[in-house]
């Protein structure tokens, strides 16, 4: 045998089991990104995170490996799953609601983690500032508790001439107080009387609504936890039974039914959480990366259901929404 065949014969001996042992180890090597939701994540616009992490070249399956994990507000849930995500050890988590972040912060995992839709990361005790997060987490805020004036604001606008608010609210969760304080604020101001009214699970919600239309309220700011934001098409039916214009903390609560949305661009909450997790797999580290706020804000009205409550908006309040739903 001539040597240069014996050369050939001997590289293709040891090119193709090196080849083959590539194979399993570069499908190995994919990112992984673990989407942990405390509540139902597809009850959820979360396919705008999904594309938002495609746009950044993380498809699933393909150049990524993408879990999507939901607590569906059992807090029991939850910490198992944490539980999970300590042994599986993906590169960067994506923790969606307080308690998900809150829950991951106990679990001193070291693992980085990005969070969005948590309104106070401080006063969570998730990051020690939003300059300077510290520790492996950062991610986007949602809105600050003085939002919870300005839906108030835009209710009375709309709802001319009223004078009695309630506010319906879990004020175990995390930032609902925050944002109560900020309505009664806003209400003293505009002297209007606020009362709240508590809702701890899914049964609380009819005698709630019959209480607070039987106090003789004229609109209601609705405060959604992961149970209720569930339950959105059942919040949105009880409000057109007792005729009871809402206020709501996300889009999709106004898309199914409620009146009317103020609060942060939901697109863009999930876009800036997909580019910090983005960051962090190219090598950023979390505490390295100030904690971003909402820049985009807006305001949804659902026309159909104001004509379903017999009220009218006037074309100017109607000329101030980012969206009406007709």
């Amino acid at each position: 045998m001539r040597r240069r065949d014996l050369i050939a014969l001997l590289g293709a001996a040891v090119a193709w089991p090196v080849g083959a042992a590539l194979t399993p180890a570069c499908a190995a090597e994919l990112p992984r990104i673990t989407i942990l939701h405390s509540g139902f994540p597809h009850r959820t616009p979360i396919h705008l995170l999904i594309e938002a992490l495609a746009k950044l070249g993380y498809e699933n399956n393909r150049t990524a490996k993408i879990e999507l994990l939901g607590g569906e507000g059992d807090p029991g849930r939850l910490n198992d799953l944490v539980a999970e995500i300590r042994v599986q050890r993906p590169d960067v988590i994506i923790a969606i609601t307080s308690p998900a972040a809150a829950a991951l912060k106990d679990a001193k995992l070291s693992i980085p983690v990005v969070f969005a839709f948590v309104p106070d990361p401080v006063g969570l005790g998730i990051v020690e500032s939003i300059a300077h997060p510290g520790g492996n987490f950062t991610g986007v805020t949602y809105s600050e508790a003085g939002v919870g004036g300005k839906r108030l604001e835009l209710l009375l606008d709309a709802i001319t001439g009223a004078t009695r608010i309630a506010v319906l609210l879990n004020p175990s969760f995390p930032g609902h107080s925050a944002a109560l304080e900020s309505i009664r604020a806003l209400a003293s101001l505009r002297r209007v009387e606020v009362f709240s009214c508590e809702l701890k699970a899914v049964e609380d919600l009819e005698p709630a609504f019959e209480d607070v239309k039987g106090a003789n309220a004229q609109a209601a700011v609705f405060m959604a936890d992961n149970v209720m934001f569930g339950n959105r098409k059942k919040v949105a039916d009880l409000a057109l039974k007792h005729r009871l214009p809402t206020m709501h903390s996300f889009p999709p609560e106004v898309r199914d039914g409620g009146l009317m949305f103020y609060g942060p661009s939901n697109e863009e909450n999930y876009q800036r959480s997909a580019a910090l997790a983005d960051r962090i797999l190219k090598g950023a580290r979390p505490s390295e990366l100030p904690v971003e706020q909402p820049t985009k804000y807006e305001l949804i009205i659902n026309l159909k259901t104001a004509k379903a409550l017999g009220l009218t908006m006037t074309e100017s309040f109607l000329l101030r929404a980012d969206e009406v739903i007709e």
